[in-house]
């Protein structure tokens, strides 16, 4: 909402503009009225709104038509003032000014005009008959109001109705010729109705009716208004009420019916609270709220994070399989202004033999973008409602932001739980089906992927030492000129070499000296494509040579060639080395290191999925 208000008052001459503004100050009809009032600020303790409010008159005989132009282009809302007994001053707002106030200001941002008929108390008649036409003639008018500053008539009234004009302006929300809502608010509406809709069944019940009158108004309803409420949609409407419950078209004949009469503030209180502004856009503040990341540090989800996701996944698997369908993901994401995830993303996570995303595919993507793009999971969570669900001041509430990586390595220990290994080699060393492969996909399976479909990412979980911790694999391009920090920038490195490709291993092995033989990220060398013939490879030293002399384990074998799902022993020695890079140097000849990691991983996962099935049991 606006911090503060600018009312201006025009009008030909001796209308008593400036009578209006004295007598709402003094509370008395001034015996003395100057050319012109100064402006005055009325403070926001005072107002019903309680924002600011400045007061602007304007004087012809005092004023140029550029300060007029000036102020006019300053005003938040403009009085039109004429007087009931003068038909000249009347004829004049449309003659004159409605078409100059609309020359002055841009169309598609136009100011909320209010006439004003002043000196009622000098007629026994309304001119109201006068100014309905005038009224349906120009939809930037927001209402009429005749008052008289001489007995104080509406001058309070008048001034509420400004202030109101620019704070809950009908425009926006409501077609008057129509008599309905416009479709931008239906569309916000709509999405508030979704996020609302705690079990998405289409309806709100009096649960979520409850929660969304706290949230929005502080306030719960008594059963009794919850009662009121709904037979006032059942006697206009057959299908507003459903099963004791609200449903989408219900809520919008309520909101219309809020703005049919004059209470424009109920709808956009609402619309404000679920981060809408006066565009009926959701605004900047609301979508990306204020974080600090310092350098060397990343971005993961909390919790409660985790727990909101996991309701707004159960809300919308219907079918309870635990995985999400296309019709299920497309449902998901209506409250989006866009499709957020790409056909890439089922070849990114772990999906089922149908190609749809898990539960844990499903958790394991929002990881990913909160790490690699903390900005687009805070907007995807305020599309969601997080703030308002979880009742938290902003969706920074949902990101943990982990301590310097400098410090992990200081005091040998991290609390992080999402690790990058970056996956460097020559083209065709087998980097797309390292990555598949963590996913479950065999070379059959990864054949079936379209090349528009490919996905340079992978992420999923491992268990280290009884910890569930996230791995994202991060396949780089081969460029040996140049790679970037961020091509750089990560917990443990992969390069893979083609053990069938005598050309292959060249280029790990020169990666290797250019960026990595000083960095303390450990790196490890990836034998790929085991299960055909090595051949010798065309560099001075073989693998295993290379990484004896440069203190690196032995080259991993490694296959996606397989019946079943590839093995995944690997990737936990990779989690294991990411976490532990310490470690990872100092057990080099000690292979306990990686047969604990293995033993570990191995219980965890039959206990996980037990724990999974259990809670499948639940739900």
């Amino acid at each position: 909402m606006r911090k503060d208000v600018r009312i201006l008052l025009v009008g030909e001459p001796k209308v008593g503009k400036t009578s209006l503004i004295m007598s709402l100050v003094s509370e008395e009809f001034p015996d003395e009225v100057p050319l012109r009032a100064e402006e005055i600020t009325i403070p926001a303790d005072v107002t019903p709104e309680r924002v600011p409010t400045h007061i602007v008159d304007y004087s012809e005989a005092e004023q140029s038509d550029e300060q007029l132009y000036q102020e006019i282009s300053k005003a938040n809302v403009i009085c039109i003032v004429y007087s009931v007994n003068n038909k000249k001053s009347i004829e004049k707002v449309t003659s004159h000014w409605i078409p100059l106030i609309n020359d002055r200001t841009d169309k598609d941002s136009r100011v909320p005009l209010i006439l004003v008929g002043n000196k009622s108390d000098l007629v026994e008649h309304s001119s109201m008959e006068t100014i309905l036409p005038i009224m349906n003639q120009y939809q930037d008018i927001e209402t009429c109001v005749e008052c008289s500053a001489k007995n104080l008539k509406n001058i309070s009234e008048l001034f509420y109705y400004a202030q109101k004009a620019v704070l809950h302006p009908t425009g926006p929300l409501y077609c008057p010729e129509e008599k309905e809502l416009k479709p931008s608010c239906i569309k916000a509406l709509t999405r508030i109705f979704k996020v609302s809709d705690l079990d998405n069944d289409g309806i709100l019940n009096d649960n979520e009716l409850n929660f969304f009158q706290r949230t929005c108004f502080n306030t719960p309803l008594a059963p009794q208004a919850l009662e009121d409420v709904k037979n006032v949609v059942r006697r206009n409407m057959t299908d507003g009420v459903k099963d004791n419950g609200l449903t989408l078209k219900g809520f919008l004949f309520l909101h219309t019916l809020f703005i049919q009469r004059g209470r424009h503030e109920t709808t956009w209180t609402v619309l404000r609270r679920f981060g809408y502004d006066d565009d009926l856009e959701l605004t900047q503040e609301y979508l990306f709220p204020l974080i600090k990341i310092p350098s060397d540090c990343t971005t993961e989800l909390n919790h409660n994070a985790y727990l909101f996701l996991q309701s707004v996944f159960d809300k919308h698997d219907k079918d309870r399989d635990c995985a999400l369908s296309p019709d299920e993901v497309k449902d998901l994401f209506k409250v989006f202004p866009y499709m957020p995830w790409g056909p890439d993303v089922n070849n990114t996570v772990c999906t089922n033999d149908q190609g749809w995303i898990t539960y844990q595919g499903y958790l394991s993507q929002w990881t990913l973008t909160t790490y690699l793009d903390v900005q687009r999971s805070l907007e995807y969570l305020g599309y969601l409602g997080y703030s308002i669900i979880y009742e938290q001041e902003s969706q920074a509430a949902a990101i943990t932001v982990t301590r310097n990586k400098r410090i992990d390595l200081q005091k040998k220990q991290t609390q992080r739980s999402v690790f990058r290994c970056n996956v460097l080699g020559a083209r065709s060393s087998g980097k797309s089906g390292f990555l598949q492969a963590f996913l479950g996909k065999n070379l059959q399976g990864q054949r079936r992927i379209r090349e528009d479909h490919k996905s340079f990412y992978a992420i999923s979980t491992t268990y280290v030492y009884g910890q569930e911790k996230y791995l994202l694999l991060h396949e780089v391009m081969p460029d040996f000129d140049f790679l970037s920090e961020a091509d750089l920038a990560c917990d443990v490195v992969c390069l893979v070499y083609d053990i069938n490709n005598p050309r292959s291993f060249e280029y790990c092995a020169k990666v290797y000296k250019q960026y990595f033989i000083d960095s303390k990220t450990p790196c490890v060398v990836i034998a790929a494509k085991s299960d055909l013939h090595e051949t010798r490879q065309h560099y001075s030293l073989s693998p295993q040579e290379f990484c004896r002399k440069h203190k690196l384990h032995p080259p991993q074998p490694f296959t996606c060639n397989t019946t079943d799902a590839p093995n995944k022993d690997i990737y936990t020695r990779l989690t294991t080395m990411a976490m532990y890079p310490h470690m990872a140097q100092a057990d080099l000849k000690n292979s306990t290191f990686w047969l604990r990691a293995s033993v570990g991983a191995t219980v965890c996962a039959v206990l996980g999925f037990a724990m999974y099935r259990a809670l499948l049991k639940q739900r």
